[in-house]
């Protein structure tokens, strides 16, 4: 992926130097939660795709109000010379460029998120992040946080290489963004409660499979616009995509597969749903609410 020279997005945050500790668990809707449900959140999520602290909500029960971010001082810009911040910065640029245009040609206005560049813990809107919960997307405050650490884990002990594979990682994220804008997060998460697990497990894997088709359109006009990619780097997200596919993870951590549990989708689905974003550049074509087949 050849991105060095690019624009730099101005939304990253650096709290890496914060030194911030949230404790044993992070705290969502007024509930601790602890080690182990931070654990099967982690296996629920897919290594990384799902909001993981809309898993822990879950599993905890909900309830209450979100906790509030606490933020102290002016938020710090990443140091000029830091490579790989550079990298995210560069990616959640092009995020902007495309997504700004694509919005605007429907006659909206898109909002950017702020990527929290983190180590650790954080505080969020959403409650405390910790970076075994991967990169996710708090829509409270519509910013993505990113533990830059995970993407060492993603090539060590996920099986996926790649800076591609790690700006797909930030594509999706950013596409829950997106979805956020369109009002589809609020829409999923008003049935919580009101529907059995394996229904709620099914919306989600609709709502992840979208955001794969999105990071996917971001690929097909970030491609047309900066000619940046090779095969390799298709290839590499494509990779990714099934490392992180549910029954690849399941097999992986329990040697079986349980499609009711599934909340992200299986390898297949998240590689076809990215490549239907990549091949077609269409927001239609990501309806995978209305499809039949996912």
């Amino acid at each position: 992926m050849r991105w060095e020279g690019n624009r730099q997005s101005d939304n990253v945050e650096d709290r890496r130097s914060e030194g911030y500790s949230g404790g044993g668990g992070g705290m969502l809707g007024g509930r601790t939660i602890g080690i182990g449900t931070i654990v099967i959140a982690l296996v629920a999520w897919g290594v990384f795709g799902i909001n993981p602290l809309t898993t822990i909500g879950v599993l905890s029960g909900g309830g209450g109000s979100p906790a509030v971010q606490q933020q102290q001082g002016p938020a710090q810009k990443p140091p000029a010379s830091d490579q790989q911040a550079a990298f995210v910065s560069t990616v959640l640029a092009n995020t902007e460029d495309v997504w700004g245009q694509i919005f605007q040609q429907a006659g909206a206005r898109y909002v950017a998120p702020k990527l929290v560049l983190y180590r650790g813990a954080t505080p969020t809107a959403c409650g405390t992040g910790q970076s075994a919960m991967g990169p996710f997307y708090c829509p409270q405050d519509q910013k993505v946080y990113l533990d830059m650490g995970f993407f060492d884990t993603m090539q060590r002990q996920l099986g996926a290489p790649g800076e591609f594979a790690r700006a797909y990682v930030i594509a999706h994220e950013v596409g829950h963004h997106v979805q956020n804008l369109q009002g589809l997060t609020d829409k999923v998460d008003s049935l919580r409660g009101r529907v059995s697990q394996a229904q709620q497990n099914a919306l989600s894997v609709r709502l992840e499979l979208q955001a794969d088709c999105y990071a996917g359109i971001w690929a097909h006009y970030s491609q047309e616009s900066k000619k940046w990619l090779d095969p390799n780097d298709i290839a590499s997200a494509m990779n990714a995509a099934h490392q992180i596919g549910d029954d690849t993870l399941q097999k992986e951590h329990q040697g079986y597969v349980v499609p009711d549990s599934f909340t992200h989708g299986s390898s297949a689905q998240r590689q076809r749903w990215f490549m239907q974003g990549y091949q077609s550049g269409s927001v239609k074509s990501c309806d995978t609410f209305s499809s039949q087949n996912i």
